[in-house]
């Protein structure tokens, strides 16, 4: 669980300040990849049952999605940097 909310979490807000798509798009993937090998590797190595990398990747999942919305709705407010789409190519 822990690595699924690190990775995705660090992934989803990553992604928030990155410009271009296919950069938001590549560190989305490499967290989503990353936190399914280690989820893998869990099963692999006989340490967790596959329902346990299941739920842990849920509760990782839920938690990363919640950072996301709440910079999201921080930055819209305005308590943190504009959004990315409002930015100027001098920033």
């Amino acid at each position: 669980m822990l690595s699924a909310v690190v990775y995705l979490t660090l992934g989803g807000l990553l992604s928030r300040v990155e410009g271009p798509r296919r950069i938001k798009i590549y560190v989305l993937s490499v967290s989503l990849i990353l936190t399914f090998l280690v989820g893998l590797s869990r099963i692999y190595l006989g340490v967790h049952w596959p329902t346990d990398v299941l739920a842990g990747w849920c509760a990782g999942a839920t938690w990363a999605v919640l950072c996301w919305r709440v910079a999201l709705a921080l930055q819209r407010g305005g308590e943190i940097e504009p959004d990315i789409e409002g930015r100027t190519g001098s920033d």
